[in-house]
């Protein structure tokens, strides 16, 4: 009976700030961990030391490609952006396809791994970690209350 109290709103969750972040270095968003690609497109299936299942529902990586189609695109309107501040009054077609027309090619391939981890601490902050998931020392519910003495 002299349990701590367990309740959602009283156990320490994933921190979003940490979480994002190590998402952006390419890292586990759980544990830190920074070997989750065999090869640039190849991610391991979990993660070597927390055991996160990185593919937690079927089409889970539909939302990557989102962020990654996200950001591409900001950076296509920001160079579209520069070239015409820099060519102004006249617009060259052929100097802007060409500094334009690589961007959607290059910058996703050049994203994949960031914004797949990325999406990764976006999707965990959203739905925590479930058993089986992860390895039971790293799931959020077992974390100490906040107000525990």
């Amino acid at each position: 009976m002299n349990q701590p109290n367990r309740s959602p709103a009283k156990i320490k969750a994933l921190p979003p700030g940490r979480t994002l972040a190590r998402g952006l270095r390419v890292k586990c968003p759980v544990c830190g961990q920074g070997r989750l690609f065999r090869r640039w497109f190849t991610m391991s299936r979990r993660c070597p030391q927390c055991d996160l299942k990185f593919e937690r529902l079927e089409g889970h990586w539909l939302g990557a490609v989102a962020v990654n189609t996200m950001v591409t695109f900001g950076i296509m309107f920001v160079a579209l952006g520069v070239v015409m501040v820099v060519a102004y009054p006249e617009y060259p077609i052929r100097t802007m396809l060409a500094v334009l027309l690589p961007i959607p090619v290059v910058a996703p391939l050049l994203l994949f791994p960031v914004t797949r981890t990325f999406w990764m601490a976006m999707d965990l902050l959203l739905r925590p970690p479930e058993p089986g998931e992860i390895r039971s020392e790293f799931l959020p519910g077992n974390a100490e209350p906040e107000n525990s003495r």
